[in-house]
């Protein structure tokens, strides 16, 4: 695997678990963790921040990690 990927499924992972554990969190007056945790709904829209995270906000932390790099040397 390439470092740019690396990089890309760990900050883009960080976030879309980040974003679905803070959906349970604001959710739990309502329901239950136990119980949000057994719908697919809750499954689905982490697997929608993870790929989010991923291929849109690790690409674009990629590109400036890139720019950052290239102007220090």
């Amino acid at each position: 695997m390439t470092e740019r990927w690396k990089y890309q499924i760990k900050s883009g992972g960080i976030w879309g678990l980040s974003m679905s554990a803070f959906i349970v969190l604001f959710k739990m007056k309502e329901q239950p963790i136990a119980e949000q945790l057994q719908y697919q709904e809750f499954w689905g829209k982490t697997i929608i921040y993870l790929i989010i995270g991923i291929f849109g906000l690790g690409y674009f932390n990629w590109k400036q990690k890139v720019k950052k790099d290239n102007t220090l040397k």
